[in-house]
């Protein structure tokens, strides 16, 4: 099967996005977890990018994963497949956790440790609550990792393909592209599977970050529809119109919510967050398809090397991030600017580091061997 060239440019491209939003997210003035803080409770116009990319960028990574073990899965045995998976995805989510991302959670408890929360608390004790506190944004591949093995289910449970006929059936045909935009439906209703009144004290808050049900939502359709070349050339054909309702509806969805705290269940669930979501992964699944389809030595490298970026990026932000507003004078602009610079320099030298030390990579990256090229 010749390579999809626009669905690795969309990936990479996607998790670039993710590293600028979370220089953003960074500095949230909403108290979101895995901040620290605005600089002021007047409104931050740049918070604005969060109310961009969030409705649609993680939804559609999950999307183009389910592509993406489609195709796999029609090349490798399951078993063989899996177990790809869960070095690449569960190794460095659970083991990687205590050799680097301890890192990143220490950063994470600095500014309750200030206050004298953790005194007295022994160095072991600490270092395990590093660790587990330091997931931050690999909660997406412990997810991913989760969806691979139900995946494995569903697969059995369709046993005779007779589903995944079906979903061909509908992608093929001239309505096809109605169908498809009627799937946003299945997207507004996994966001109503969200707990909307967490408890502090329970774990709902941790299941509202996770969003299992919702985003595995995505991921089968990523694997029963959008991995048939029949909905790509649809998607592809119609980017431009696809492009336009999603640019108007997310301008209506900012201009009406700028300033609410884009990351509550009732924001997420709400029927125009979803259609702006639902609608820029249509359009940008269209807009790489028609437009994106190549490849270059660049692409190339962020192609195979975007994976380690997303893992490794969270600890630049949350130290240099945490450094220069506690500890310097600079202002909020200079801050966003360095951090910026900073989290797509250090990110892929870091992960060249890393990628280098016998172990650590297995560890921290889920890669069996070295590989550099």
């Amino acid at each position: 099967m010749e390579r999809k060239h626009w669905i690795d440019n969309l990936r990479w491209v996607t998790v670039l996005l993710v590293l600028f939003y979370h220089v953003i997210y960074f500095f949230n003035n909403k108290g979101v977890f895995g901040g620290v803080g605005g600089f002021g409770d007047e409104p931050q116009y740049q918070d604005v990018v969060m109310y961009i990319l969030y409705p649609w960028f993680m939804p559609l990574l999950f999307l183009l994963a389910g592509v993406s073990a489609r195709y796999a899965l029609e090349s490798h045995p399951a078993g063989e497949w899996f177990r790809s998976r869960t070095r690449k995805l569960l190794v460095p989510a659970t083991i990687g956790l205590f050799v680097f991302q301890w890192m990143v959670g220490y950063f994470n408890t600095l500014v309750a440790a200030k206050a004298g929360t953790f005194d007295g608390m022994p160095g072991v004790a600490k270092y395990f609550m590093w660790a587990v506190s330091g997931t931050g944004p690999l909660w997406f591949i412990q997810d991913l990792w989760l969806f691979s093995l139900l995946l494995l289910l569903v697969r059995k449970l369709d046993g005779n393909g007779r589903f995944h006929e079906w979903c061909g059936k509908i992608a093929g045909e001239k309505a096809g592209m109605v169908w498809i935009l009627l799937l946003g439906i299945l997207f507004w209703l996994g966001e109503r599977t969200l707990v909307m009144n967490p408890r502090p004290e329970s774990a709902d808050g941790l299941y509202n970050l996770y969003k299992p049900l919702f985003y595995f939502i995505p991921f089968l359709m990523g694997y029963f529809i959008f991995a048939r070349d029949e909905a790509q050339d649809k998607l592809g054909k119609a980017w431009i119109p696809l492009m336009c309702a999603a640019v108007a509806s997310g301008a209506l969805l900012v201009a009406t919510t700028f300033g609410q705290d884009n990351t509550t269940p009732q924001y997420l669930s709400s029927p125009l967050n979803c259609l702006y979501g639902w609608m820029m992964c249509l359009a940008m699944m269209g807009w790489f398809k028609a437009m994106f389809d190549c490849t270059d030595r660049f692409s190339a490298y962020m192609t195979r090397s975007s994976f380690g970026l997303y893992i490794v990026h969270y600890l630049v932000i949350a130290s240099l991030g945490y450094m220069m507003k506690y500890h310097t004078a600079l202002p909020p602009v200079a801050i966003y600017l360095i951090l910026t610079v900073a989290v797509f320099t250090l990110s892929p030298l870091l992960y060249e580091i890393l990628r280098r030390i016998p172990f650590v990579r297995w560890c921290v990256l889920g890669e069996k061997r070295k590989t550099i090229k």
